[in-house]
């Protein structure tokens, strides 16, 4: 049994041996594949980063908006004279207290 299995396979390799561009072709096929499903998975895996930065940069736009909103709040006129007044004890000079300074 073992000598029909061993003329068997050598009947089979030499048989694989005279179609040798079938199998590397058959082979470059299979390496094509693979490549076509990494080349998928890659994709997909930059979708999903893309879309997660996308999501982030509209996060940290309107945290930015808001940022702004409270900038301009803070520094409106009205709200920096009542702190300096009723917080700080700050008053307008007299215009005989006011001192003004030229550079020459």
């Amino acid at each position: 049994m073992s000598k029909a299995q061993l003329n068997l396979t050598r009947i089979v390799l030499l048989d694989l041996w005279h179609h040798k561009w079938v199998m590397i072709l058959a082979l470059l096929v299979m390496m094509n594949a693979i490549a076509v499903v990494y080349t998928s998975y890659e994709g997909r895996k930059y979708t999903s980063q893309w879309e997660q930065l996308l999501q982030e940069r509209d996060r940290l736009d309107i945290e930015w908006r808001n940022l702004l909103l409270e900038e301009q709040s803070r520094s409106e006129h009205s709200r920096i004279t009542r702190i300096a007044t009723k917080e700080l004890n700050m008053k307008r000079p007299l215009p005989k207290e006011e001192v003004v300074v030229r550079v020459p």
